[in-house]
Parts: structure tokens; C-alpha cells; sequence
């Protein structure tokens, strides 16, 4: 007999363990993924019929608020979004039914005044009855924003640029888009038949394809190559000089891969880069090898979810599994084969060019203030990653400016400023071709650090060459640099 009840608690015991465990794997290391779990809306429960924050542009644009509803109606306060879907990816929605994305998710607690700095920020909020929540300010600009939409029009694409020397994300733009108004409504029905259309579109509009969604980068990443050879020591400004060719065969194939239009080039760095020399940039990245490109692209942030505060942000993605495929670490190293990158990711690139090597960490928030307009809370940038030396980016930053002064970024400059760029074409491989077309770039003050970075990429486009990036993403870039130089009194 007492042999069994030894069994029985050896068994309850190890039930127990197991339970512990369990337990402890949800509620600690399951919490961030729970959290982010849109069907989870318990937070959303607790705080929909109550007062919260406005969300408010860097420029003094109310995106979101919350409205008192008719006398009578089911709730007190009903959440509107003014600017309809020109910030519905960031700022996202708040809906009882549907749960929260965006900035409305990330910032719940504060919008909803629930840290310890809003709920008490005097000895007598502990003895005073009173709703206090937080108002976000964002570092999105409105002007910034609707430029990127008004240029990428009806085209499917997506425009991000940021501060390099903050990481401030000024603009954040994909379209389509959607209205978070037919979402966040109190119509339950009508906003599950909303809910319902956005997602059988199979473009997915209500992706945030700014830093959700993975493209080919095309030759954008020619950038990362370039640093991974000047990083080496095996590459620098002007050696080596690579022959003139149409069309290079890395070792373990027959299969050559050419230039576009079956052009030849060759060349130094700059030579190169200012051209987009695709059989240049494939034979750098074979003799350089995989462990210096993997560790280049890692230190660009590659393979990492960037740390943006805001929702489930995409894992940009260079292979790490080559095992001694020299083609396929040729394709990679002119931005083909399994490489994949967000915008966010590849603005990321133009912006650790401009900032002496530096990625900063990339946010939508510059404050919060409580209802007396104090601010609470004021997040001082810090640095992500060390891409590259800078003394390597600024050789980087200047061939950069050559492909945006005498290359196929012409399209990009900028008068009385310094600006660089890369453009990029990513064929689709369909018949008839299309390809992405992407340019990166940054512009600033001559002799300072640019103050704005971009990416721009047109999805889909019609023909297949790497002027293509130049001609359609490069317009819609400036534009948006301008907008931002101008509204930084000059890049200062």
C-alpha cells in the first residue's frame, strides 16, 4: 500500500513539474507572442469604453482620437482616425471585436494611461478620482506621408524614409491601404464584413508591407557587398579593378550570369556600384566567400526582426545554409537568389551608409505627454547595430553619391544638397517580365551627416532593366526628401 501512494506522488509530482513548466513557457516566454496574437484582446476589453490618448503626427496631425458617442448609444467612447488610411499601417486600429494593431496596440498602456508615470504624477492623483491617459506623438510627419502617397498613387509599393542619425521613421507608406474608421466602428457586424473584404483582397491591404512584408532587393544590395569587400580588406576604393565583361560563370556551373541588356562593365568600386555591374558585384561576392557575406548582411540587420516598436516586424533574410553553392552565393551577392528584404530593412542600408556605419533604432514615437501636455515619457536614441567602420561608410557614402551625381540614381538629385543612392531591379521571372522596382538613398547639407534616408520600392513593374529603379522609384524618393529637407529648415 504504501508503495502505491509513493507511485501516486512520484506521478502527481511529475504532473506538477510538467504544469510548472508549462506554465512558465506561456506566461514567460510565450508572453511577447501571446501579446502580439491579434485574436487576443483582453486588454482591448478592459480598456475599450474608457478614455484614451490622441495619436498625434510630428507635424500636429491628429490621427487618432477618441469621441463621445450619442446619449443612449451602447458605449461612451467610439475611436476615430481622421486622416482615413494615410496611417492606417502605423498607427493601426482599435477595435473590440477585431483586437488592435499598430501604434494603438504597441502603446495601449499609455494610450490608455495605465503606466505608473500617467497614472500618478503628483502626491493628489492618489487621493483624486480621475481618467488620466497618454497622448502619443509620433515622429511620422503628415506632409512626408501624403507626398508618398500622393506619388506612388494607385501603384502597388511602399515608401519609408527616416532620420539616419536617430533613427526617427519619418515616413511609412504602402499601398493599398485601408480605412481603420470600418474597422474600429461599433457596427460589429459592419466591421466583420469590413474585416472580412480587406482580407480576401489578395493584395492584402491591411499588411503593413513597409516592415511586415519581404521583397528581392535586387541591386540595392550591391551596398551590402560593397561593405562585406571593404570590410574584408580585400576590396577598397580602387583596387581591384574588375574586367570589362558581359557576363561572368561562377565556379560549379556553365551557367553565366550577365549584365542587363547585355551590357558590359567593369572596373573599380565606384565604377562598378555607379553602374550596377552585376557580374562584378557576382564575382566580389564568390571571392569573398560566405562567412564575410553572411556576417556583412547580419551586421546590416539581416536575419534579425529589426526592433521597431511596433507590432510583428519581418525578419529580413540572407542565407546562411550556401554549403559551398558558389553560384547561388553569386545570385545573393547582386541581391537575387533567397535574399529577401522589408523597406524598413533596406532604408535601414542607406541609413547606416549615411551615419558613419551607425543603424539606429528605428521608431514611430518621439513622446509621450499626459493630459496637461508634460511629457512622460521621451525615448533618447540609441544605436541597433555597428554596420560598418566609418571610415568604410564614408567611402561607401561617397560612391554612393557618384551613382546619384553620374550613375542610374541621377534621377535622385537633389540641388544645393549631398545625395547619394542605389537603384535596383528584382525580376519576378514571369512572361511577360516585370520586376520591383527599388532605389535607396539619403540627402543632407554638404560636409554634414544626411538627415534623411529612403526606400522606395514600385512593385510589378512592367520590363526588366536597372534603369527601371532610376526612372520610377527615384522620382517618388526625392520627392519625399525634399519634403522632409524642407521641413528640417534645410537638413539641419
Amino acid at each position: 500500500m504504501s508503495n502505491q501512494i509513493a507511485k501516486l506522488g512520484v506521478g502527481l509530482l511529475a504532473c506538477f513539474l510538467v504544469l510548472f513548466v508549462q506554465l512558465n513557457r506561456v506566461t514567460v516566454f510565450g508572453a511577447q507572442e501571446l501579446k502580439d496574437n491579434p485574436v487576443n484582446n483582453r486588454s482591448i476589453l478592459r480598456d475599450f469604453d474608457a478614455p484614451r490618448g490622441t495619436i498625434v503626427t510630428a507635424d500636429e496631425v491628429i490621427v487618432a482620437r477618441s469621441e463621445p458617442t450619442p446619449e443612449g448609444s451602447r458605449f461612451e467612447f467610439a475611436r476615430s482616425y481622421p486622416e482615413g488610411d494615410l496611417f492606417a499601417h502605423t498607427v493601426g486600429y482599435f477595435s473590440l471585436n477585431l483586437g488592435a494593431t499598430g501604434v494603438e496596440d504597441s502603446y495601449n498602456a499609455e494610450l490608455a494611461g495605465r503606466t505608473i508615470d500617467l497614472s500618478f504624477r503628483s502626491l493628489d492623483d492618489l487621493f483624486v478620482d480621475r481618467d488620466r491617459v497618454g497622448d502619443v506623438r509620433l515622429t511620422l510627419r503628415a506632409d512626408v506621408q501624403r507626398v508618398a502617397k500622393d506619388l506612388l498613387g494607385e501603384r502597388q509599393g511602399s515608401v519609408v524614409a527616416m532620420d539616419p542619425r536617430s533613427g526617427e521613421l519619418l515616413a511609412m507608406w504602402s499601398w493599398p491601404s485601408f480605412d481603420p474608421n470600418a474597422l474600429a466602428t461599433h457596427d460589429f457586424s459592419a466591421a466583420n464584413d469590413a474585416f472580412a473584404l480587406f482580407q480576401a483582397d489578395e493584395r492584402d491591404p491591411l499588411l503593413a508591407k513597409t516592415y511586415r512584408e519581404r521583397f528581392f532587393p535586387g541591386s540595392t544590395f550591391k551596398v551590402v557587398t560593397a561593405a562585406a569587400g571593404l570590410a574584408s580588406g580585400e576590396i577598397t576604393a580602387d583596387q581591384p579593378v574588375y574586367p570589362v565583361a558581359r557576363e561572368y560563370t561562377p565556379p560549379q556551373t556553365n551557367r553565366p550570369l550577365r549584365n542587363f541588356g547585355g551590357s558590359s562593365c567593369g572596373g573599380d568600386l565606384f565604377d562598378i556600384l555607379r553602374v550596377s555591374c552585376n557580374t562584378a558585384f557576382a564575382q566580389m561576392a564568390v571571392d569573398l566567400g560566405e562567412d564575410q557575406m553572411v556576417g556583412t548582411a547580419e551586421s546590416f540587420g539581416f536575419n534579425a526582426a529589426p526592433p521597431i516598436d511596433l507590432p510583428a516586424p519581418a525578419q529580413s533574410v540572407f542565407p546562411t545554409d550556401f554549403e559551398q553553392n558558389l553560384p547561388a552565393l553569386a545570385q545573393a551577392g547582386i541581391g537575387q537568389n533567397d535574399v529577401s528584404a522589408t523597406p524598413l530593412q533596406m532604408a535601414m542600408v542607406a541609413a547606416a551608409v549615411a551615419n558613419e556605419g551607425r543603424i539606429m533604432t528605428p521608431r514611430t514615437v518621439a513622446d509621450i505627454r499626459d493630459d496637461d501636455n508634460s511629457v512622460v515619457d521621451d525615448p533618447e536614441p540609441t544605436q541597433w547595430r555597428r554596420a560598418v567602420s566609418a571610415e568604410h561608410a564614408a567611402v561607401l557614402r561617397q560612391a554612393m553619391v557618384e551613382v546619384a551625381e553620374r550613375g542610374t540614381a541621377r534621377n535622385l538629385a537633389i540641388p544645393g544638397f549631398e545625395v547619394g543612392g542605389k537603384t535596383g531591379t528584382a525580376q519576378l521571372g514571369t512572361d511577360p517580365p516585370r520586376s520591383h522596382a527599388w532605389i535607396i538613398g539619403f540627402a543632407g547639407l554638404p560636409g554634414q551627416t544626411p538627415s534623411v534616408a529612403v526606400a522606395v520600392i514600385v512593385e510589378g513593374q512592367p520590363g526588366a532593366s536597372e534603369q527601371t529603379g532610376g526612372q520610377v522609384a527615384a522620382p517618388i524618393a526625392k520627392a519625399v526628401m525634399e519634403t522632409v529637407l524642407a521641413a528640417q529648415g534645410g537638413g539641419a
